[in-house]
């Protein structure tokens, strides 16, 4: 068994530590905060810091929020960097910033030690089914040897291209699933407010074309109105500004992203930043006033 860290246990990272742990894998932990105890069984350790997590294990894993908390674990006081040795594989599964991954990963590489960025993609449901979605950037041969424990964690394994390329899978995926989220809302809004049911509205739309897993998952969350978080408003907030701040770079229009970012502070305004990303719908209710459903 191999000896692996991980870094940053929050919602989706726990229960991602967890199946790593129960493979049977001595894992090194560590978070902001103290680590769950239902996370120090078999193997697992708790540790200090990560430069002590890097001092022990071979991989090394994070999934923390956002660019400056990645780059403050790598590179700050008592970070990866500090306990790295040649041989060691840096693993960020993370959804951060493409450009700045790339610069990551270079001075990982002068340390002697491989960098995956394989941010991924199902939220805390996927997280905790081991079904995620993982979207990969690195060589070929580090790739091939984190494979099988990124098996334990998900189902859609992919290498993508070389560093950053991962990140940027990841963004476009964001970008398509807040498109979706806004149409969806938008379309039962349109239901409701004309006087149809939107339950039933939803389940005619399941059997067409315009099915997907936007309108079966987060569907049924606007017509419940069960917006306990998956996925953050907030989250997806800084992912959207990824794709709007590359896409300042790279001289690329993205007008229907910039609509759904606009929806989301709009939520984040109002104090909806820690819903799940389905309360985009929020946003446009408040401009209808008008609510797609009653809790």
């Amino acid at each position: 068994m191999s000896k692996l860290g991980f870094i940053g246990l929050g919602i989706m990272g726990a229960p991602m530590a967890a199946h790593l742990v129960k493979a049977g894998h001595e894992v090194f932990l560590a978070t902001r905060s103290k680590v769950p105890a239902d996370l120090l069984t078999g193997q697992a350790v708790a540790c200090a810091s990560a430069q002590e997590v890097a001092e022990k294990a071979d991989i090394i894993f994070m999934m923390l929020p956002d660019t400056p908390d990645v780059q403050k674990v790598l590179f700050g006081d008592k970070g990866v960097a500090a306990g790295l040795s040649k041989g060691k594989t840096v693993v960020d599964m993370s959804s951060i910033s493409p450009m700045d991954t790339k610069e990551f990963a270079a001075k990982i590489n002068t340390l002697g030690c491989d960098y995956l960025d394989a941010p991924v993609s199902g939220g805390e449901v996927g997280a905790k089914a081991a079904s995620l979605t993982i979207m990969v950037g690195g060589p070929d041969a580090a790739f091939e040897r984190v494979k099988p424990l990124f098996e334990l964690m998900g189902k859609n394994i992919t290498l993508v291209g070389g560093n950053g390329d991962g990140q940027t899978c990841k963004v476009a995926n964001q970008i398509i699933v807040a498109l979706n989220i806004a149409a969806v809302g938008e379309a039962l809004l349109f239901a409701s407010k004309a006087g149809a049911d939107p339950a039933k509205v939803r389940q005619a739309l399941m059997g067409g074309f315009a099915s997907s897993r936007i309108l079966e998952v987060h569907g049924e969350r606007m017509i419940k109105r069960t917006f306990n978080p998956g996925f953050r408003i907030g989250l997806h907030q800084k992912d959207l500004g990824l794709a709007l701040s590359g896409a300042r770079t790279l001289g690329v229009a993205l007008p229907q992203t910039a609509g759904a970012a606009q929806l989301m502070q709009v939520c984040s305004a109002n104090g909806m930043q820690d819903l799940d990303h389905s309360a985009l719908v929020r946003a446009l209710e408040l401009m209808a006033n008008h609510e797609v459903a009653k809790a």
